[in-house]
């Protein structure tokens, strides 16, 4: 894939890492001269300096040919304008938004920008964790948005292994939010093949965490509910 990531802060350098490191051709904006020269001196011609948000920039590093522009800066607002800008004008099939205000999260869904990272959420919920037996987690539902998160580790006898995330037929407003393989954070598509031995992070309602569950690991494994 061809990924724009957008914010060369912690997040944004090391996803651009992980990126590289599995082959993908990725371009890392940071509009920071210091920023820039010293994370180019090691990434090299990956590192672009400018902004974001500006369409002339994103017109000569090629993001209409991307694959998926993540934009993950400290600031919400050119995290949208980044977003959107790949949406609508360049048509990039794909745009990842880290919120760093949970408050601002329901406007990036309202303007159609629907993979979002909120990092506050997630630790959130971690904390509120209620912990289950057997191979799967089932986490808490966040309080205030009635979210569950369901963590299991797939086998080779698990029904997802070896099936690609789209013809697992999710219920509900299911998602499958993050795959760890080999230590490496793999965010899914539809052409994303489940391995055994991967872990499988996915969100769901409180009502349809257990079947999520199932359709990933079977019907096996009990975990404890409230």
């Amino acid at each position: 894939m061809y990924v724009i990531v957008v914010g060369a802060g912690k997040v944004g350098y090391y996803l651009t890492r992980t990126l590289i490191a599995e082959g993908h051709e990725v371009a890392l904006i940071e509009k920071d001269p210091g920023t820039t020269a010293r994370l180019a001196a090691e990434l090299g011609e990956t590192v672009v300096l400018g902004d974001g948000c500006e369409v002339r920039l994103m017109q000569d590093i090629g993001m209409r040919r991307a694959d998926c522009v993540v934009a993950v800066t400290g600031h919400d607002e050119d995290n949208l304008v980044v977003c959107q800008m790949a949406q609508r004008r360049f048509h990039v099939p794909r745009q990842i938004a880290r919120v760093n205000n949970p408050k601002n999260e329901p406007l990036f869904h309202l303007l159609g920008i629907t993979e979002t990272v909120a990092s506050t959420r997630l630790i959130y919920s971690l904390i509120d964790q209620e912990v289950a037996t057997g191979e799967s987690l089932l986490l808490a539902a966040i309080k205030r948005g009635k979210i569950v998160i369901v963590r299991v580790d797939l086998t080779a006898d698990s029904p997802a292994a070896g099936r690609m995330v789209k013809d697992i037929h999710l219920p509900g407003e299911c998602v499958l939010a993050t795959i760890i393989r080999d230590d490496h954070i793999l965010l899914p598509s539809g052409t994303t093949r489940l391995e055994p031995s991967d872990t499988v992070i996915g969100v769901a309602t409180p009502e349809d965490g257990h079947v999520l569950r199932d359709l990933l690991v079977g019907s096996g494994t009990q975990a404890a509910r409230r």
